[in-house]
Order: structure tokens, then C-alpha cells, then sequence
């Protein structure tokens, strides 16, 4: 095997992967696709191994080929963590720095907090990472994260905000309509919304809300924003964040004392960030704002 293989080869590698083809992987790339094609020829060589085969529906992956994708991955986020912090270099708070929230948090609380954080440093670029999945930040996927749950890696930085409560809400006219359920059990004859596939969050707050479950919905989905979405247009009954809620006067909390969930909120980020301005800056006004929020 060749030593000294280039980044580029490794670059064009990945984007084939994610595309499925040579001209996808161009495309993604702004290069043109016989250049793609002499990368993987070229990484092939150098690595003594077959990457793809081709098939009519585009390039297949390998088993070597599937086997290297976490390593590629994960040059391409330190490639774009060692940018970020290039552009950080000079006088002040600057450069980019990249936040990772969940879609609802990304969506409906961050971007007052970003913004006021952009006025008062001017120099700085957020990249804002909206994502259910949680970002590795070991592997520099993003610098700072907002997560809903405690991280338990040793490596990172974290700082507890406090428990965002959770409840179910309809819109008044549903209710007016389809009437406001007084007891747990009176939610069968409801239109509920939910979850399409339980993620581990699902499942462990599925065991304190005996009988909500995917049976029971009439509307499903995994985005976290469309149930938002459905319960604002009086679609059904879902769960949504109490102070988003709160805001709303057409929202109206419904059974309150049987169904509450508490989402553990913490800011974090990699230990090898606490001494960069730009990290330590965006750290602070994120628990900051959503300290207040919870408030």
C-alpha cells in the first residue's frame, strides 16, 4: 500500500459514496467527472484494494470500500474543523464556529440567541446544524452541540441548562370541535399525533405514558418540526415544548398532570475548545438564552 495518499483522492472517495455515481460525486464537488474517476482509479491503486463495481443503477460500494467510510468521514470533519479554526486567527472574537441543535430547538428557539450573538460579534460565522442524530463532536462534526441528554464522554466539555418540560397541546379549534379530553382514556377517540420509528428517547419516555404509542397515533412522523407543524394547524393532539406553547394563545395544554416529560437539556462542547474565543463566547450566550428560555 502507497504512503502519503492525498486528502483529494480520499475527498472524491466520499462524495462517490454519499452520491452513488462518478457524476453525482462531480457535481458535489464542482470538478469534472473523469477527475473523480482518476481519483478512486488512483486510490485504488494506492491502496491495493477495489472500492466500487458498477451495476445499472450506478457504482456499488465494496466491502473495503464500506469498511473505509467512517475513517473518510471523519478526515472530512477534522479538514473542516482545522478551516474553522484558521478563519479564528487575528484580534477579537471571529471565524466560524458550528452549532449542532436538535430541529425544534434549531428552528424555534436558537435563532433569536444567534442573532443577538452576531450583533454583538459581528466577525463571527455560525454554522447552525439542525439534527435529531447526535453529532459526534470527538470526531469534530461540530464544535458545539445542544443536546438532550448528558454526554458521557470524558473529552468534552458540558454544561447542564436545566429540563425544557414537554406536554400535550392542541389548537382551540380542534378542541372546540372534537372536544377537550378530560382523562387519559378519553385520548382514544383523538387524533393523535406521533412518532413513525421510536428512537431510544421514544422508548424510555413511551414506559411513563402508558398507551401513547404508534397504535394509537393517526398521524406519524419522526420530524420533530412537522409534528409542531400538525399540531399548529389543528391536526390533532401532540406533544410539544410547554414555553413554545406559552407563546401561542391558539395552543391549549392538554391534560397537563398525566402527560408531562422533562428533556434534560445540555450545551457542550470538545475540552480542546474551552481556550477558543469563538467557541467560548458561542458556549456562553448558548446556555445563557436557553437558560432563559426555560425560565
Amino acid at each position: 500500500m502507497a504512503s502519503n495518499i492525498g486528502w483529494e483522492l480520499y475527498r472524491s472517495f466520499l462524495s462517490v459514496l454519499k452520491e452513488g455515481s462518478l457524476s453525482g460525486a462531480a457535481r458535489a464537488l464542482g470538478i469534472t467527472q473523469p477527475t473523480v474517476g482518476r481519483h478512486i482509479a488512483a486510490l485504488e491503486q494506492a491502496l491495493g484494494v477495489a472500492l466500487f463495481t458498477r451495476s445499472q443503477v450506478g457504482l456499488n460500494p465494496t466491502e473495503a470500500a464500506l469498511g473505509l467510510r467512517t475513517y473518510a468521514e471523519t478526515m472530512e470533519s477534522t479538514a473542516a474543523s482545522l478551516e474553522r479554526a484558521a478563519t479564528a486567527h487575528g484580534e477579537g472574537v471571529r471565524g466560524a464556529v458550528r452549532v449542532s441543535a436538535s430541529e425544534v430547538v434549531g428552528v424555534e428557539v436558537l435563532p433569536p440567541i444567534i442573532g443577538q450573538l452576531r450583533r454583538d460579534h459581528p466577525e463571527l460565522k455560525v454554522e447552525l446544524v439542525l439534527s435529531n442524530r447526535i453529532q459526534d463532536l470527538l470526531r469534530r462534526e461540530a464544535d458545539i452541540a445542544v443536546r438532550m441528554m448528558r454526554p458521557g464522554q470524558e473529552q468534552l466539555v458540558a454544561r447542564r441548562v436545566g429540563g425544557i418540560e414537554v406536554g400535550l397541546h392542541a389548537r382551540n379549534d380542534y378542541l372546540a370541535r372534537q372536544g377537550t379530553p378530560r382523562r387519559a382514556s378519553e385520548l382514544a377517540g383523538h387524533s393523535l399525533i406521533g412518532y413513525d420509528q421510536p428512537s431510544a428517547f421514544v422508548r424510555a419516555a413511551s414506559r411513563s405514558l402508558q398507551g401513547f404509542n404508534r397504535q394509537a397515533f393517526s398521524i406519524c412522523t419522526d420530524s420533530d418540526l412537522a409534528q409542531l407543524a400538525l399540531i399548529r394547524s389543528g391536526a390533532g393532539i401532540g406533544f410539544c415544548q410547554a414555553a413554545l406553547a406559552e407563546r401561542d394563545d391558539s395552543l391549549t395544554r392538554v391534560l397537563p398532570a398525566e402527560f408531562s416529560l422533562q428533556l434534560d437539556t445540555w450545551v457542550t462542547m470538545h475540552e480542546d475548545l474551552r481556550t477558543s474565543p469563538r467557541c467560548r463566547v458561542t458556549f456562553d450566550a448558548l446556555f445563557e438564552g436557553l437558560e432563559r428560555y426555560i425560565r
